[in-house]
C-alpha cells in the first residue's frame, strides 16, 4: 500500500492482512469529507467480486472509524454484512466497539424526610404530580409509592408530564389484559419507567411517538395471531420481537400468511424461528408482497431457523445498495489513479 506524505495513523488490522489507515488529503471530498481512506488492491478486488453494497459499506466504515461506532444499521443488516466480510477474511473476528455500555447507577435510597421536603417544595411540579397520580390510580399513595414516584421524577429526571403519560399507558395495558378498573402497581410503573429512560423517552413528543408505536404494534400482534391461526392470547416477549421485526420489514398480511403456510408444510406445526428465517430471506431479496414473492422467490436453498440462507446476499439488490456499490467503485478507481 502506498503511503501518503500526510502521516497515516494505523487502525486495527483485519484478517485479510489489510491495515486500516486514515490519512489526510483532499481526494473524494464528496464521499469522505476531510480524509482519504486507502486499501490494498486485493481487498478492493474481493469486495468487487462479492458485489455486496452493504459489505463494502461496512468495510469502509471499519476503515473510517475502526469500530462499530456511529453505525445505525439494524442488527439483522449488520449481521448479514459482517458474515460476508468474515467469510472473505476482511473483518475482525470480534468487531471492536467504541465503549462498553455504562451500567445504570442504582437509585438513591430516598428517606421519608426527602419525600416530605419534595412535597413541600412550592416551585416543584412533584406535589401536583402526586395528586394527579392518586386521582388516576384511585388510591392514596403510600410512603413506598411516593419513593417510587420520586425516583422517576428525581433520579431518572423524567418530567411530570412524561410520568403521567407513563402512568396512563401502564393503566391502559392493565385494563386491556385484566379488565376494566384494574390498576397497575407502582412497581410496574417503575419498571416501565426505567425502560423508557433507557430508550431516551424523556419528552412528551418522544413519549407520544413511543406510545403510538406500541399501540400500532399491539393491533398488529392481533392481526398476525389471526394470520397464524393462533387463538387470541398474551404474547411472550420473543413472539412480540418477531412480529415487530416483520412489521419493520414491511410485509403485508398475504406475505406473512405465505410464510406461515410454508413453515407448517415443512415443520408440520408453527415454528417462529423457521418462519422468521423465511421472512428474513424474502426481506433480503426485497420481496414484501405476495405478488413479489411469487415472482421473485426462486432460491432453492434451505431456510435456517432464525435467519436467512447462507451465503447471504441474493442477486436482487435493493436500489440503494446498487448505488452504494457504484460509489464504492468510483472511489476505488480514483484512488488507483491518484496512487499510481
Amino acid at each position: 500500500m502506498k503511503k501518503h506524505s500526510h502521516g497515516p495513523s494505523a487502525l486495527p488490522r483485519v484478517g485479510s492482512g489489510t491495515v486500516f489507515r486514515k490519512e489526510g488529503g483532499s481526494m473524494a471530498q464528496t464521499l469522505l469529507p476531510g480524509s482519504v481512506l486507502a486499501m490494498t488492491d486485493q481487498a478492493a478486488d474481493r469486495l468487487l467480486r462479492l458485489d455486496s453494497g452493504d459489505a463494502a459499506l461496512l468495510y469502509l466504515h471499519f476503515l473510517r472509524h475502526g469500530d462499530l461506532s456511529h453505525l445505525t444499521w439494524s442488527q439483522q443488516r449488520l449481521d448479514t454484512a459482517l458474515d460476508q466480510l468474515k467469510k472473505l477474511g476482511m473483518a475482525p473476528e470480534q468487531p471492536p466497539v467504541s465503549a462498553p455500555p455504562v451500567p445504570e447507577a442504582p437509585p438513591p435510597e430516598y428517606s421519608l424526610e426527602d419525600i416530605t421536603a419534595a412535597l413541600k417544595e412550592n416551585t416543584s411540579t412533584f406535589p401536583a404530580l402526586c395528586d394527579e397520580v392518586e386521582r388516576r390510580l384511585g388510591k392514596k399513595l403510600s410512603a413506598n409509592d411516593l419513593r417510587v414516584l420520586y425516583t422517576l421524577f428525581d433520579h431518572l429526571a423524567l418530567p411530570a408530564e412524561v410520568i403521567l403519560m407513563l402512568v396512563g399507558w401502564c393503566t391502559e395495558e392493565m385494563e386491556r389484559k385484566y379488565g376494566p378498573g384494574r390498576k397497575p402497581f407502582l412497581s410496574q410503573i417503575r419498571r416501565e419507567g426505567f425502560a423508557w429512560a433507557r430508550r431516551g423517552i424523556d419528552t412528551m413528543e418522544r413519549a407520544e411517538a413511543h406510545i403510538q408505536r406500541l399501540t400500532q404494534l399491539r393491533s398488529r400482534e392481533g392481526e398476525v395471531l389471526r394470520l397464524l391461526d393462533i387463538p387470541a392470547r398474551p404474547l411472550v416477549e420473543r413472539e412480540k420481537t418477531y412480529i415487530a421485526a416483520w412489521d419493520d420489514m414491511g410485509f403485508d398480511n398475504e406475505a406473512i400468511r405465505m410464510a406461515y403456510e410454508k413453515t407448517v408444510l415443512k415443520k408440520q406445526s408453527m415454528d417462529w424461528g423457521y418462519m422468521n428465517g423465511i421472512l428474513r430471506r424474502w426481506h433480503q431479496k426485497g420481496l414484501h408482497t405476495a405478488a413479489a414473492i411469487q415472482a421473485g422467490d426462486r432460491d432453492p436453498r434451505p431456510v435456517r431457523a432464525g435467519g436467512g440462507p447462507q451465503p447471504p446476499q441474493p442477486a436482487a439488490q435493493e436500489q440503494q445498495a446498487r448505488e452504494d456499490m457504484d460509489r464504492m467503485r468510483r472511489l476505488m478507481e480514483q484512488m488507483k489513479r491518484e496512487g499510481g
